[in-house]
């Protein structure tokens, strides 16, 4: 993870300083028009950008879940290969009403996350790796997350709380 503040403070980078503040620079403005057109009461709420790229194996394949409230935004860039499998989206938890977005190298897809709505996974074709690059709008304002979302903030905090340790569990085993 690399983040970058509003005050453009980096914490966090594993890349270089001035290519992360060069990719915030162009791509933040298009990040906030996507928020401000899927959920515009959460733009005020932006505290800084996280880039990560992520490789994943040919089989891998991660479980259906919707993100962490911390993440206002979340786009998906694909990177490498040419072909394999794109994000999957579904309707609720249990996987009803797939719908993938198609994996085109450079496609990008974004999202604003609600709360047990925005339900969606990631796998790769089992022929090669994928490589994506990970652009969220992020916040520390759960309280405010849950209040513009209708949710219980306790649900919400509780859930932002285990889900980091969940998702390093899957990362482990599978």
């Amino acid at each position: 993870h690399n983040e970058i503040y509003k005050n453009e403070i980096i914490k966090n980078s594993r890349i270089d300083k001035n290519f992360l503040k060069k990719l915030n620079e162009k791509y933040l403005i298009k990040g906030f028009e996507i928020l401000r057109e899927l959920n515009p009461n959460k733009v005020k709420l932006y505290e800084y950008s996280d880039f990560t790229l992520i490789q994943t194996g040919s089989h891998y394949k991660f479980p259906i879940h919707d993100d962490t409230p911390n993440k206002l935004l979340s786009g998906v860039i694909y990177l490498k290969p040419e072909v394999n499998k794109g994000t999957l989206f579904y309707k609720d938890k249990q996987g009803n009403e797939k719908k993938e977005i198609e994996w085109r190298q450079n496609r990008a897809v974004f999202f604003a996350r609600s709360e047990k709505q925005s339900w969606h996974s990631y796998e790769g074709d089992k022929k090669s790796a994928r490589v994506a690059l990970i652009f969220n709008l992020m916040t520390t304002k759960i309280f405010d997350v849950a209040k513009y979302e209708d949710s219980n903030y306790l649900t919400t905090f509780l859930r932002f709380k285990i889900n980091p340790y969940l998702y390093r569990f899957f990362n482990i085993t599978l």
